[in-house]
C-alpha cells in the first residue's frame, strides 16, 4: 500500500461514484495516522470570486477581489483556505516544491495588491476535505484513491479542467490507461 504524506496528491479512481470526489485531486495538506488528514480538492473551480463571498473594505474593486474562488471539499463550505508560492508569509506552512498553505492572510492580499505575488501564484478555496483517524488509509486500501507522493508543486502548474486527467497521464502505466475512462461508461 502506498504510504500517505502531507504533499501527496489523492486522484479518485474514475469510478468513484461520490459526487464530491469525482474525478478529483486532493493535496494532502495534512495528515497524521493518529489525527486523520486534511486536504484540498484543486481542480473544482467554483463560479465566485474572492469579493462574492468576503467583505473586502477598500479592495472591493481591485485585483485581489477578482481573485477565483475553489471548492477544496465538502467539509465546512464556509470557510477559506489557500494556497500560495510566497515563502516569506508569516505562519505559512511549507508543503514542499515552493507551496505553501495558509499564514497571514491580511499579508497575501497586500501581497497580491502590490504586485509582489502574482494572482497566478495564490489558490484560493471554500471548505476542504476531510478523514478522521484511519479513514483515509482505509479508503486507500480499498482502492478509492491513488496516491501521487510529493506532488505539491503540480498545484500550480496544470490546468484546473484536464488536472485528473494530466496527472493520471503523468504516472504513465495502468494510470495512463484510466485517464480515459469515461465519465459514463454506459454511454460509451
Amino acid at each position: 500500500m502506498p504510504q500517505l504524506h502531507t504533499s501527496s496528491l489523492l486522484i479518485s479512481q474514475p469510478f468513484l461514484g461520490d459526487p464530491n470526489f469525482e474525478r478529483s485531486v486532493v493535496l494532502l495538506c495534512r495528515h497524521e495516522d493518529d489525527d486523520g488528514s486534511f486536504g484540498l480538492t484543486l481542480n473544482r473551480l467554483s463560479n465566485l470570486q474572492l469579493g462574492d463571498v468576503l467583505e473586502l473594505p477598500g479592495l472591493a474593486n481591485s485585483v485581489v477581489a477578482t481573485l477565483p474562488l475553489h471548492l477544496g471539499g465538502p467539509v465546512e463550505p464556509d470557510t477559506l483556505h489557500y494556497l500560495h508560492r510566497q515563502p516569506n508569509l508569516p505562519d505559512a506552512l511549507p508543503l514542499g516544491d515552493g507551496v505553501y498553505w495558509g499564514g497571514d492572510f491580511r499579508q497575501l492580499l497586500e501581497l497580491v495588491e502590490t504586485g509582489e505575488l502574482a494572482p497566478a501564484d495564490i489558490r484560493l478555496y471554500a471548505g476542504y476535505s476531510g478523514w478522521t483517524a484511519g479513514q483515509l488509509r482505509e479508503e486507500v486500501r480499498e482502492n478509492v484513491w491513488i496516491v501521487h507522493p510529493n506532488a505539491a508543486g503540480k498545484v500550480f502548474t496544470l490546468d484546473n479542467d484536464a488536472f485528473w486527467q494530466a496527472i493520471l497521464r503523468e504516472k504513465g502505466g495502468r494510470y495512463r490507461m484510466l485517464s480515459n475512462y469515461p465519465v459514463d461508461p454506459r454511454l460509451n
